[in-house]
């Protein structure tokens, strides 16, 4: 029983870890059979409902890529789901764990980012993902 509290502490943090609150816009990208619903589900209980899907016409704070070895070209990727980004809008990149199937390489988030037009600003661990947060440079906000 102690094992179920503290998976469900992790989870009510999840949101906070990720920058997300009630008034968040959340787009979710690469959804599929291995990403974590518990990730998932505290995010869409911060949010109140389902997150934004990838033909949303709405534009969002945050997008949740959920990405592995083998889903394509990351740079593309990344340059077709910043369009709908706030200006202060930013992406977290959930790739699966060192040692996992569909690991990705940081060294590939690293490269791919500015190639974007994004900065890596910070990793964190979300269950067996880890999340590498791109923002926007200033520069770029500026010039919209």
């Amino acid at each position: 029983m102690e094992m179920t509290t503290v998976v469900a502490a992790d989870a009510q943090n999840y949101p906070q870890m990720l920058g997300i609150d009630a008034d968040t816009v959340v787009q979710e990208v690469g959804w599929d059979d291995d990403t974590d619903d518990v990730v998932r589900e505290a995010i869409e209980a911060v949010i109140g409902g389902e997150m934004e899907d990838v033909d949303t016409d709405e534009v969002v704070d945050v997008v949740i890529l959920w990405w592995r070895e083998g889903d394509g070209d990351l740079v593309d990727e990344l340059m077709d789901i910043i369009s709908p980004l706030s200006e202060e809008g930013f992406v977290w990149v959930l790739t699966p764990k060192t040692g996992s199937d569909g690991h990705v390489e940081p060294s590939e988030i690293a490269e791919s980012a500015p190639t974007a037009g994004l900065m890596q600003t910070s990793s964190i661990k979300l269950g067996a993902w880890t999340a590498s947060r791109l923002v926007q440079p200033t520069s770029r906000a500026i010039k919209r």
